[in-house]
Order: C-alpha cells, then sequence, then structure tokens
C-alpha cells in the first residue's frame, strides 16, 4: 500500500504564505495525478488542486490565483504553495492520487495531515 506524509503546516497570519509538502512511498507515483485536499472544521473534505504527472494543474476557484501544486515525480514528492493565504483557508491539508473520472482521491489511505491555520 502506497503511504504518504505530509508536512509545512504551522500557523499564519491572513496574508502570509506557507508550503506543504507530500513524501509518498513508491514510485506508483510518478505515474498517477495526484491532488491536495483539506478538511476545514465542521466541513467536508475538498479537493484543492489536482497536477498531472506531466504538470497540467488545475485549482478549486477559492484558491486560484493564490496556491500553486507542483510536483518531482522522481523523488515521489508534491508541494503546495500556499499565498494570500485567507482565513478560510484553515483545516487540515492532505496529499492523495487524483482521479479525473472521480474529481477526488485514488487511494483508501490518507496520511496524517498537515494543520493550517490562518489567524490574526
Amino acid at each position: 500500500q502506497v503511504q504518504v506524509a505530509e508536512s509545512g503546516g504551522g500557523l499564519v497570519q491572513p496574508g502570509g504564505s506557507l508550503t506543504l509538502s507530500c513524501a509518498a512511498s513508491g514510485g506508483v507515483f510518478r505515474i498517477f495525478p495526484m491532488g491536495w485536499y483539506r478538511q476545514a472544521p465542521g466541513k467536508q473534505r475538498e479537493l484543492v488542486a489536482s497536477i498531472t504527472r506531466n504538470l497540467k494543474s488545475n485549482y478549486t476557484d477559492s484558491v486560484k490565483d493564490r496556491f500553486t501544486i507542483s510536483r518531482a515525480n522522481a523523488e515521489n514528492m508534491a508541494w503546495l504553495q500556499m499565498n494570500n493565504l485567507k482565513p478560510e483557508d484553515t483545516g487540515v491539508y492532505y496529499c492523495n492520487r487524483y482521479l479525473p473520472y472521480k474529481n477526488g482521491p485514488g487511494w483508501d489511505y490518507w496520511g496524517q495531515g498537515t494543520q493550517v491555520t490562518v489567524s490574526q
């Protein structure tokens, strides 16, 4: 089973920036589209951004032009650069495979996630 580990979250003021990292356990990472997901308090988990192996990316409207997803296939790594953070960005962020037909995660396994808190 593929395993992932997210890191890089923290407490930041509105307007600040964070970069989240995702490390995957296997080379299969290289061939799958990947996504970043988040779950805010009291809300369902949602897709934030996705990226294909060939670096085609998409974003949910609420983060478009503020967040950038990237990946390094050979290193089994993905990142989410978050700029101009807003309080509504607060939540636990996860990485997972992205299934275009589902517009959602492809693995049942979820890592521990990384907490992002945006507050004054």
